[in-house]
């Protein structure tokens, strides 16, 4: 008799359906974009979306003009190739008027001069932004200010150099004060010095030198420039004089020094607790008050000044989350090395707090660099509205809409999006714990 197991199976089962495609695009699209129900209805509708946008701004693109004078030309133009109710871009304003975005009012034959200023600012930023170029070059970065001061405003060529000068000034008191009465009284000192070199000593000396030996280029006023001219002017010093002074502030504000700790929290909550355009208009009108007599400062190196503290405000807030973020060990590293204050936080602390605020700190300069347009507020020329609204006054360009502020946006995007990637690859490089 045949003995009857119930586990063991006696017939075959019918084939199955192939398991769903688990590799390649259709993998892709599972995980990614249908995973879910609540996936897979946001899924459509940003195709919807996206549908609905291209289905709009396509037809605008391509029907784009680029060789008109006028908005009405482009409109016969587009008329006659599309038909009666097409649309399209007219970018022959950009192309008629390119010149006033990039350089504004500045004299046309005297354009070599910025394009010349641009072209430096890449020799002088290479040696910071990569290490591996030779150290000598700070040297270039460090005068770089003054020559692109002089090649932009023109004038005597003794008056970047005695503005240079009043560096020497600081450098040489506070040699000789810090090693007396410390740190901290030699910076005041040098500041102090250096500061009334700037008021009282640097115009005399740059008329007598001017008189001496007249050397110099044609001057241009400071109401030519705009566009983005202006702000990157604005944009690159405020950013750079910015980092340091954020950097003293941060330290200052986490100094065992009362006066000092007083004197960086006040002036960091002051200045946070007060708009950017409160600071313009002070930049405007104000500070021309605060002067000795006579002294005609130029209203976009107060610009400049203004926006610079205003930017070392906030870098001062993401040092100081970086410095925060460090373990105490850190810092008793410094001291069972030996090392003083300033050698503990330029050889230990301070790298490793730069490291981690670099997000933070490249998020402030982008957002620096787009604040840049509010000098439209004080009667700049700034690329976005100051530049847009001379072009539409201009009776052929008037009633264009999206063009101008499309090319500007795009000029900044790119700006922005070169700064964002090379904190990525900064942050990549300098990723060493985690190799």
């Amino acid at each position: 008799m045949q003995e009857h197991i119930s586990y063991v199976r006696s017939q075959m089962l019918p084939p199955l359906d192939p398991p769903a495609g688990e590799k390649g695009a259709v993998k892709w699209l599972r995980e990614n974009l249908f995973s879910g129900p609540l996936n897979s209805v946001l899924t459509i509708l940003g195709l919807l979306a996206l549908y609905w946008v291209l289905s709009n701004a396509l037809p605008w693109l391509l029907h784009s003009v680029w060789n008109a004078n006028s908005l009405g030309e482009c409109r016969q133009i587009i008329a006659e190739r599309w038909g009666e109710g097409a649309t399209g871009a007219c970018w022959a304003m950009v192309k008629a008027r390119w010149h006033q975005y990039i350089f504004g009012f500045y004299p046309q034959y005297l354009y070599w001069r910025p394009t010349l200023a641009f072209c430096l600012l890449f020799v002088a930023l290479a040696p910071v932004l990569y290490t591996a170029l030779p150290r000598k070059m700070l040297w270039f970065t460090a005068l770089y200010p003054a020559l692109m001061f002089w090649l932009l405003w023109g004038g005597s060529v003794w008056a970047p150099v005695m503005a240079m000068a009043g560096f020497g000034v600081m450098a040489v008191v506070f040699k000789l004060v810090s090693a007396r009465f410390g740190v901290i009284i030699g910076a005041s000192a040098g500041f102090v010095a250096a500061v009334l070199w700037w008021l009282l000593a640097s115009g005399p000396v740059t008329a007598a030198l001017q008189g001496a030996i007249p050397l110099g280029i044609e001057s241009v006023d400071s109401d030519q420039f705009g566009g983005f001219l202006l702000s990157i002017v604005i944009g690159i010093t405020a950013i750079s004089a910015s980092l340091p002074m954020g950097i003293l502030l941060a330290l200052g504000r986490r100094s065992d020094m009362l006066l000092v700790r007083t004197l960086s929290v006040g002036f960091i909550e002051f200045i946070r607790g007060v708009p950017l355009i409160t600071l313009l208009f002070t930049a405007s009108l104000l500070l021309q008050y605060f002067l000795p007599p006579g002294n005609d400062f130029d209203i976009i190196l107060r610009v400049i000044i203004l926006v610079t503290l205003f930017a070392a405000a906030y870098i001062a807030e993401v040092i100081r989350g970086g410095l925060a973020a460090l373990p105490r060990g850190q810092y008793e590293a410094g001291d069972a090395l030996g090392l003083d204050y300033w050698q503990a936080q330029r050889l230990i602390v301070m790298p490793q707090a730069l490291k981690i605020s670099i997000p933070g700190i490249v998020s402030s300069f982008i957002g620096l660099f787009k604040d840049t347009t509010l000098v439209a507020f004080v009667g700049l020329n700034d690329p976005l509205k100051g530049i847009t609204q001379i072009v539409r006054a201009d009776i052929n360009w008037k009633g264009i809409y999206w063009e101008p502020y499309l090319f500007a946006g795009a000029l900044f995007f790119l700006i922005c999006f070169g700064m964002s990637r090379y904190s990525m690859w900064l942050e990549r490089k300098l990723k060493t714990d985690h190799r």
